[in-house]
């Protein structure tokens, strides 16, 4: 079993939706890169995740929601956008918050559990989960899993500890 049919295992996958979804970007040259805990993975010890975090070129989203329509369900948020498919347990989450965009352009090809795919640069997938873990309004059970991902990182790549703010509680 490779990393892929691991990955499609454990997400309940009829369908490949991961590699559905980079493909659709690639068809429409949609500039994006991936973030959150699937990014990580692209850096560290991999662990699963059913989230499939992406920044998308502002310019681009629309021209993915119209190519998305009927291959998945959409649901819009204030910050994201939401795409389901009842062929698979991963949820697609469209990152829209305009901090994000930069991220894009400093985005590296790499492989995260058998895809190829646009990854936000290590520096920039920690501030990322900076960010989310300093939002106060995510759920808790969210911001311990940004926690643990922050300490992740900061584990493979100790230089990177100065980089996180002293409010993050750190107990490498």
């Amino acid at each position: 079993m490779n990393k892929k049919q691991f990955f499609n295992g454990v997400s309940n996958g009829k369908k490949d939706i991961i590699q559905e979804i980079i493909d659709l970007l690639d068809k429409k040259s949609i500039e994006y890169c991936i973030i959150g805990g699937l990014a990580v993975n692209a850096y560290v010890e991999p662990v699963v995740s059913l989230d499939l975090d992406i920044v998308v070129i502002m310019d681009g989203i629309d021209k993915l929601m119209e190519s998305a329509k009927g291959k998945f369900k959409i649901e819009k948020f204030p910050h994201s956008i939401n795409l389901n498919s009842k062929d698979s347990d991963i949820r697609i989450q469209i990152q829209t918050d305009k901090r994000y965009q930069e991220f894009i352009k400093r985005a590296l090809q790499k492989e995260v559990m058998g895809y190829k795919m646009r990854v936000a640069s290590l520096e920039d997938v920690l501030t990322g989960k900076i960010w989310a873990y300093s939002d106060k309004k995510r759920r808790g059970s969210k911001r311990q899993k940004d926690l643990a991902d922050i300490l992740r990182i900061i584990e493979s790549y100790p230089k990177l500890k100065s980089k996180v703010p002293k409010s993050i509680p750190l107990q490498t």
